[in-house]
């Protein structure tokens, strides 16, 4: 059972609905797509081998029940489903962020699983994997990082044929840099849709350092 990992770290989540709750962070190294906007391309290569007995240890290091796995994309890795599987039965309350590009119907229905749906500007539409809307549940959110009018118009078509929002949580943010969050914050007002707002909590605490 090998695992490639980039780091394990202590913060307090930033985004979804556990966003300030302090959680302990698993980021897998490697991911199959290369979003324009994406903030941790140094988990793309390189990383530390490690195995699910030593991934445990040190998540139990720290004094908290919520655990975060993410990347790149974790599921690119095969043991990361068995990583999944391990930490809930070890107790922990735990969430998945995936790019929404693999499948995710072997997650352990324990794990909250955070989906992204890919926008046209981040490069990688056409990876959205659709199937997996038929997977979700209310436990599970959709987050939809948003770069443009186009991608808010988009995003918006989504919500109305796609009904995502009777699926489970839909949350939105601004790709920092290329869109300013109060835009977003107005197109959403300006339609009513049903989407939670969101900002990236860490970022607006301590910027962009790595493991934060």
């Amino acid at each position: 059972m090998a695992l490639r990992l980039t780091e394990i770290f202590f913060s307090l989540q930033g985004e979804a609905s556990r966003a300030g709750l302090p959680t302990v962070f698993v980021r897998l190294t490697g991911c199959p797509l290369r979003c324009v906007w994406c903030d941790t391309a140094y988990s793309f290569t390189g990383g530390e081998a490690s195995d699910i007995p030593a991934v445990l240890a040190e998540v139990g290091k720290y004094p908290v029940r919520q655990v975060c796995v993410t990347g790149g994309e974790p599921l690119a890795q095969k043991d990361c489903l068995l990583l999944l599987t391990a930490l809930c039965d070890a107790g922990y309350d735990v969430s998945l962020e995936t790019s929404g590009a693999l499948d995710i119907a072997s997650v352990d229905p324990r794990v909250s699983r955070i989906m992204d749906l890919k926008a046209p500007d981040s490069g990688e539409c056409a990876r959205n994997r659709w199937e997996n809307l038929d997977c979700l549940n209310a436990r599970d959110e959709i987050k939809i990082i948003i770069a443009s009018r186009a991608d808010y118009e988009w995003t918006r078509e989504q919500l109305r044929e796609r009904r995502l929002d009777t699926l489970c949580p839909v949350l939105l943010s601004a790709a920092q840099g290329l869109l300013e969050p109060v835009q977003l914050a107005e197109w959403i007002l300006a339609d009513g849709l049903n989407v939670r707002f969101q900002m990236q909590l860490h970022k607006l605490l301590w910027g962009n350092i790595q493991g934060k």
